[in-house]
């Protein structure tokens, strides 16, 4: 049986960070909650061993979690992620989070590792914009990762997008192709400011709701968060350029062979209750730390020497710690993110108690 925190929610899922290393340097990164804290490309002394994550992969799962996801960085920098996959336990769920440019060349070997699904993070469908956001020129190599890992039966790829104030124009073009490109899903992420700064970007999340819904020929309620999920059909989205035509898809965007519809859903967690009502995961950091919130920086849990015991204990006390949503955690004042007072004197006793 999985473990329950004091409000009711079953932690069945685990993200662990396997690097803070990474080949991009995206302008919105918050890098797991950590800040934009990459270093060297080198492999570095503080990142868990392939040994450690699976002792906690093992731990958790005696624990009820049944799924894992791993993310950086950019957790293709790791060497050795074909073999963290292929010892994961057999009975969780695999999946990853990666910016694509790795996939070529290494997508079917991490499938026959174990590896179920993964999301691939792109933010614009046009070189020189895509350069911008990302502070690279791999575009080309993004597009390739994603090919590979359809044809490795990664099926459908998830792409991650971030949606603030210098990628909202690109959300029409997107949408249309994931319609256009069978195989491909589209997950528009919410901006969150105050933990990635730059206030001034964000967007009012409704505003893109609200377009889906006019675009959309057909809406879901995913159980999970209770979130929305909008279809759009092929050539439905209006004044938009010609959109990429995937190799592998089998799709001709000017031709009649498309997919019938695109699906897209929207991650808005900023100031929203019933996301975090739904939260059933904990996190770790690279260097081995649990996380109970990505949005909370101040309850990074330490294993210890990562014995099995020290590592249970810290899980037990990392699900008991969570708190019930992270916008009563951070309130606004003035404009600016602080601690909601009432949650650090929780936090302050929950300490004191553990010491």
């Amino acid at each position: 049986m999985p473990l329950e925190d004091d409000f009711g929610r079953d932690v069945t899922g685990i993200r662990i960070s396997l690097t803070d290393r990474c080949n991009f340097d995206c302008v919105y990164c918050h890098n797991e909650g950590l800040g934009d804290t990459r270093g060297p490309m080198d492999p570095q002394d503080d990142e868990m061993s392939a040994d450690e994550v699976i002792r906690i992969l093992e731990v958790v799962s005696d624990l009820g979690v049944d799924s894992v996801k791993f993310t950086g960085g950019e957790p293709m920098l790791r060497d050795d992620l074909e073999e963290i996959i292929r010892r994961t336990p057999d009975e969780m769920e695999v999946s990853m989070t990666t910016n694509g440019t790795f996939l070529p060349g290494r997508a079917p070997d991490l499938v026959d590792a174990g590896l179920e699904r993964v999301n691939v993070s792109q933010d614009a469908l046009d070189k020189e914009h895509f350069a911008e956001l990302t502070k690279s020129g791999a575009y080309d190599r993004v597009i390739e990762g994603v090919e590979a890992a359809l044809s490795a039966g990664l099926a459908p790829v998830k792409l991650n997008m971030v949606v603030f104030e210098p990628t909202a124009g690109y959300v029409p073009q997107m949408v249309d192709h994931v319609a256009r490109n069978e195989g491909l899903r589209l997950q528009l992420i919410e901006y969150m400011p105050e933990i990635s700064g730059h206030p001034e970007w964000a967007i009012d999340i409704e505003r893109v709701h609200g377009w889906l819904e006019e675009q959309a020929h057909r809406i879901e309620r995913r159980e999970m968060h209770g979130r929305r999920r909008y279809f759009v059909e092929a050539g439905a989205v209006d004044d938009v350029d010609s959109t990429v035509a995937l190799e592998n898809s089998g799709v001709n965007p000017t031709g009649t062979e498309q997919p019938e519809e695109g699906l897209v859903e929207v991650v808005d967690p900023v100031e929203n209750a019933q996301f975090c009502a739904n939260c059933h995961r904990v996190r770790v950091t690279h260097d081995g730390k649990f996380k109970g919130c990505l949005n909370r920086h101040d309850d990074h849990r330490s294993m210890g020497s990562m014995s099995r015991d020290e590592i249970r204990e810290t899980f037990e006390q990392t699900v008991a710690n969570r708190v019930p949503y992270y916008g009563e955690y951070l309130v606004k004042e003035d404009g600016e993110w602080v601690p909601n007072e009432e949650y650090i004197d929780v936090l302050d006793q929950s300490a004191a108690a553990d010491d």
